[in-house]
């Protein structure tokens, strides 16, 4: 390590220094009432670091003799990645107080977490990938299981850290694989192997190395775990699960496939079109019967990390920008959709039941309204920003010449549209029953709002992150 390499790393060692010294704090004055205060101390850092990363003017640095990249990919997925966090904690703190939450470790577990996804994205090597998701895992099933007095919320965490365990196991058998064969775990050493010719070891090692990656993105058929999670753990750590671990570990498995494999791309291409049919179609289909919003948010997400495989599967510069745009619009989708869900309660107890909002529109109808623009959106139906992100992602597929893979796209579509629709439908026109109300701090209906306009107005221009995106996909591909 020398000193050239410190300021490449300037927001991780920062985050790493605010966690420690807040923990301290926190432990040493040992009141959980400051929660609320280090909640917006976190949001505000969050915002400071997204800003700092963002404007940073430099076109790309290594450090550490190549494990870590510093580049505009791994910056866009970074600023991406940080905007959620700190959204999910702004719009999660009157929750978290109202419901006996608020203990000093949510925080302080959450930046944690998203150190070790501002790992994952800048990694390049396969131990610094893996150092990155396991720290990234390791916070994240804590938070699965942070209600301690709750059944479901402790079998979340023990499922989640039991799955976790094993994808663990097959990102690590397909990194030794690689290692065996290739004879280096550097991302670039390995591309110079492949070029010259692709040992059937390698091909093997990337199957397992993709496999456990699948599972953190919640692809099918390594889904499993994503239902009873969702719907166990506490509401704020599912919005949280929504949207900034997917983004890194959708910008993860972009950077290994393109840094690592990028001479093989027929070879991994077909395995993530594999994946992201059986995503888009279990998630649309088996969301149908669910109940609980929180499972059916659970397959919705199955079916968008589909869509957004769709976009890498292409292999392209095109494919990584509309894969980079979908996780983009898909994060802010899913922190407006949940804060409406943080909202619902009946006879002042949180509630999840679909059927609780018949007819909500007659009580909320300008949450209501916003909620019909959010689903909208979630379902692809023009002219939301959600429609285009799928339109990217398809159009990516369909100029690399994988017409298939983006007609099956468009089908999946059309069935996971059905219970998006069916949850306007108990809005607007559900049966006469005391349903849920909405108890919504400012910063939850300034989200709600906010979001549900920029899913309007964003197809303008899509508020700037269509060159954002190229230009990181271009660093990535170059």
């Amino acid at each position: 390590m020398t000193g050239v390499d410190l300021p490449i790393l300037l927001p991780e060692i920062v985050l790493a220094l605010y966690a420690m010294a807040a923990l301290l704090f926190a432990v040493y004055t040992g009141k959980d009432a400051l929660t609320s205060a280090l909640t917006w101390t976190t949001v505000a850092v969050f915002i400071a670091m997204a800003a700092f990363v963002g404007l940073r003017n430099s076109e790309g640095a290594i450090a550490f003799g190549g494990l870590f990249i510093d580049d505009a990919f791994a910056r866009f997925a970074k600023v991406t990645v940080l905007l959620a966090a700190a959204g999910v904690l702004a719009v999660s703190q009157e929750y978290v107080a109202r419901q006996g939450l608020a203990r000093f470790e949510y925080p302080i577990l959450v930046v944690l977490s998203v150190i070790g996804m501002m790992m994952m994205v800048s990694a390049g090597d396969l131990i610094a990938l893996y150092m990155g998701l396991e720290l990234q895992s390791l916070a994240l099933y804590v938070l699965a299981a942070l209600r301690r007095d709750s059944v479901k919320s402790t079998e979340a965490g023990l499922k989640y850290f039991v799955l976790g365990a094993f994808s663990s196991g097959l990102l690590l058998y397909g990194s030794s694989l690689v290692y065996g064969f290739a004879g280096t775990t550097m991302f670039s050493g390995i591309l110079s192997v492949v070029a010259t010719g692709v040992p059937l070891g390698v091909l093997f090692g990337l199957v397992f190395v993709l496999a456990g990656l699948a599972f953190k993105v919640s692809a099918a058929p390594f889904h499993m775990w994503t239902p009873d999670v969702y719907e166990g753990a506490p509401t704020p750590v599912t919005a949280f699960f929504a949207t900034a671990p997917k983004v890194a570990a959708m910008a993860l498995i972009g950077r290994v496939v393109h840094d690592a494999f990028g001479g093989i791309t027929s070879d991994w291409s077909q395995v993530l079109a594999a994946l992201a049919v059986i995503s888009m179609f279990l998630g649309a289909i088996a969301g149908i019967g669910q109940k609980d919003i929180k499972r059916l948010m659970a397959y919705s997400s199955i079916a968008h990390m589909g869509f957004a495989l769709v976009g890498l599967a292409s292999g392209t510069v095109e494919g990584v920008q509309a894969m980079l745009i979908y996780m983009a619009i898909y994060a802010t989708m899913n922190l407006g959709t949940f804060a409406f869900i943080l909202s619902l309660e009946k006879d002042g107890r949180p509630i999840t039941e679909i059927s609780s909002l018949n007819l909500f529109a007659r009580r909320e109808p300008l949450k209501a309204l916003a909620m019909l623009v959010l689903l909208f959106s979630l379902a692809g139906v023009p002219p939301m920003l959600g429609f285009f992100g799928k339109f990217y992602v398809l159009k990516a597929a369909v100029d690399a010449g994988m017409t298939w893979l983006a007609l099956a796209g468009a089908v999946a579509s059309v069935i996971g549209a059905f219970y998006y629709l069916r949850i306007v439908y108990y809005m607007y026109f559900g049966a006469e029953t005391e349903g849920a109300s909405s108890r919504m701090s400012p910063v939850q209906w300034g989200v709600l709002m906010g979001v549900a306009v920029i899913m309007l107005v964003g197809i303008i221009n899509l508020f700037g992150i269509e060159p954002a995106a190229l230009h990181a996909a271009e660093a990535l591909l170059g």
